[in-house]
């Protein structure tokens, strides 16, 4: 649908969304839409003839100390152009002005500029969207070395870059045809998930499903976090046998009073992990290149088949044991200095590995039990195919409230449907006042989720904080066929179910510049209190 034309000093490439133009001298694209405004081109030398500031241009840039070429493509930046996206960034939502780091990591909370999930994709109020498809460390600078420019400085010696037009729902419908729709979780994740770190014994989870139903609050979900084994966070996938003597009875006696199991884990084995010698003689984990593990850790290679069917069978035994979800901790550390089983270095891998770790979990239990739910803290572009994805360790605090929203909007920019947080935050106790105001939040998110240090039981706050749980709770579940009817449209166009404002009004210049509101779905508008 594409038509070519001569034109003055090159060629333009044209069809009924936009056109690139592409000239010769210098070498440059032009890229405009459909009425044929000018939304971005990529910057040459010669245009810093106007400047003293020696802007750098789209061109290669080679490091002088080992003469290693990497890509730098540079684009020019409108006065008043915003950019959205790039990943779960807890930053401002405008990533215009700031510098953007894509590199997976794990930034120990919600309140740096560090990302869980990083993605190499962004869209601009102008009505374009880019995603540069590596995996290699970048750093995206919006504006902020040279005012008038957006340099994506790849750790790639080549550019596969893909370019979209149109409004922020056509970009993000676009870019998800590409790398893939969220599949659509099974209804009952979509109900209230009550957890802590951590429930230590059988007793302790059944008295909490107990005292769910005596206070009448909906739940569909108990996770059990790093507890669950003999020794707390030495994840041997196996339940501990002195403080759970019968779990398949216990998993199967919650089911049939409406709670399923989700069970945390984490792809990382100490020395003294019993499961440790195996996985080295078998040569399952990551080595370095003098073929030693780089960590103290063995840290499991997803990109060997033997690596990944090992540890499959290990999540298939607990899910065959009736469990419904896994929760897929951790994947930030995949390391740098690692040799791959695919033959590749860190350098290209680690920010592929959340994608494989994703991958594999989704899949074995979708085999499994039929059903397409994990839950994921890292990332990377695609991973919205294997929902759904939480916030991370967020300070229990106003500030790291505020800057879970920001990053649940901005993921949800870069193609993910379905993204929840810790209600009340993750660090420390959560302060009552706070808890009360985070609850609705929370309950007005994709998925609904209370976890972190105890106690997050609202029993334990009192009566009064009680009643209000249930009545926040009973709402989630009074919208539930409003909910379940977005996440499905959500999943086909892939759309976030927590929608920035400018999503459903492009046309209204004052919802692009607001970051502590949002639409659940297309009808819903949610503002939290911030304090």
């Amino acid at each position: 649908s594409w038509k070519q034309e001569r034109v003055p000093g090159g060629y333009r490439y044209a069809s009924a969304h936009g056109s690139i133009t592409i000239l010769e001298q210098p070498w440059r694209l032009e890229i405009r839409d459909a009425e044929g405004r000018l939304l971005t081109r990529t910057h040459h030398l010669t245009d810093n003839e106007t400047t003293l500031w020696p802007a750098l241009p789209f061109s290669f840039v080679r490091r002088a100390s080992d003469y290693a070429r990497h890509m730098g493509p540079v684009f020019s930046l409108a006065p008043g152009e915003k950019i959205f996206g790039t990943g779960e960034s807890f930053t401002r939502l405008d990533k215009r002005g700031p510098r953007v780091v894509l590199f997976v990591d794990d930034p120990n909370g919600a309140e740096s500029e560090e990302m869980y999930k990083p993605i190499p994709s962004f869209m601009s109020s102008r009505g374009y969207g880019m995603f540069v498809h590596t995996s290699a460390p970048a750093t995206f600078d919006f504006g902020k070395t040279f005012s008038g420019t957006t340099a994506l400085m790849l750790g790639d010696d080549q550019l596969d870059l893909f370019v979209f037009l149109g409004d922020p729902k056509e970009i993000l419908d676009e870019y998800t045809d590409l790398t893939g729709k969220a599949a659509m979780p099974p209804l009952r994740s979509f109900g209230f998930w009550m957890s802590r770190i951590t429930y230590f014994s059988e007793q302790q989870v059944r008295d909490v499903a107990s005292k769910l139903r005596q206070h009448r609050i909906p739940s569909d979900v108990i996770h059990l976090d790093t507890g669950w084994f003999e020794t707390d966070w030495r994840c041997d996938y196996e339940f501990s046998p002195t403080r759970f003597a019968d779990p398949a009875r216990m998993i199967a006696d919650l089911r049939d009073d409406g709670f399923r199991i989700s069970l945390w884990q984490l792809p990382y084995f100490t020395p003294q992990n019993r499961l440790f010698p195996e996985i080295i003689e078998k040569g399952l984990a990551v080595r370095d290149p003098r073929g030693n593990v780089p960590y103290e850790d063995a840290v499991l290679d997803f990109t060997n088949p033997e690596a990944v069917g090992w540890y499959q069978e290990k999540i298939a035994g607990l899910l065959r044991l009736g469990v419904g979800a896994i929760k897929v901790d951790f994947g930030e550390a995949a390391p740098m200095n690692g040799q791959y089983a695919s033959g590749r270095t860190g350098w290209y891998e680690h920010n592929l590995y959340p994608l494989l770790y994703n991958r594999a979990v989704a899949e074995i239990t979708h085999e499994i039990t039929g059903d397409n739910i994990i839950w994921a803290r890292s990332t990377w572009a695609g991973s919205q195919r294997y929902p759904l994805h939480w916030g991370g360790d967020a300070a229990n605090t106003d500030f790291g409230m505020a800057a879970t929203l920001r990053g649940g909007l901005s993921l949800g920019l870069s193609g993910f449907s379905f993204w929840s947080h810790d209600i009340g935050g993750f660090t420390a106790r959560t302060p009552e006042e706070l808890y009360r105001r985070w609850l609705p939040f929370g309950m007005l998110s994709s998925h609904t989720r209370s976890h972190g240090a105890p106690p997050k039981e609202p029993w334990e706050y009192g009566s009064d904080f009680t009643d209000a749980f249930r009545r926040a709770t009973e709402l989630r579940y009074r919208l539930m066929p409003y909910v379940y009817a977005q996440a499905k449209d959500s999943s086909e166009r892939g759309l976030p179910m927590l929608r920035a404002l400018f999503i459903e009004f492009p046309g209204d210049p004052g919802s692009w510049l607001v970051e502590d509101q949002y639409l659940l779905g297309t009808d819903i508008l949610v503002a939290p209190l911030m304090e």
